[in-house]
């Protein structure tokens, strides 16, 4: 189950009013022994949410394993969800930069 939240936040999409309107009484056991799964009581509701969104045209990124250190794998976990993404901006600027560097080095001489 997902988190329940038990105060009312703003900014989520309804108001106090709307929020302190709802009766969300317990359910009684008789009430879960009755409940059905969702996939089961809305069978093409689930399908469709099953679907997603499908694979993508043109995938631009690729799917690797690698060994980080922990302290640089911590700090980017620290982000919070989405840590990937400033990860890979990351290694980018770095791919980037080098390219820069070797670009401005000045060619050798050939012997």
């Amino acid at each position: 189950m997902g988190k329940r939240q038990k105060s009312f936040k703003p900014g989520q999409g309804f108001t106090k009013k709307d929020w302190d309107d709802v009766e969300s009484p317990e359910l009684t056991a008789e009430e879960i022994a009755k409940a059905k799964p969702f996939a089961k009581a809305f069978p093409e509701l689930a399908a469709s949410i099953r679907r997603g969104r499908g694979p993508n045209k043109a995938p631009t990124k690729k799917l690797v394993s690698i060994r980080l250190s922990g302290q640089v794998l911590e700090a980017y976990k620290a982000k919070g969800p989405g840590w990937q993404t400033p990860m890979n901006a990351a290694l980018r600027e770095a791919v980037a930069a080098r390219a820069e560097m070797r670009r401005r080095r000045p060619a050798r001489a050939s012997s």
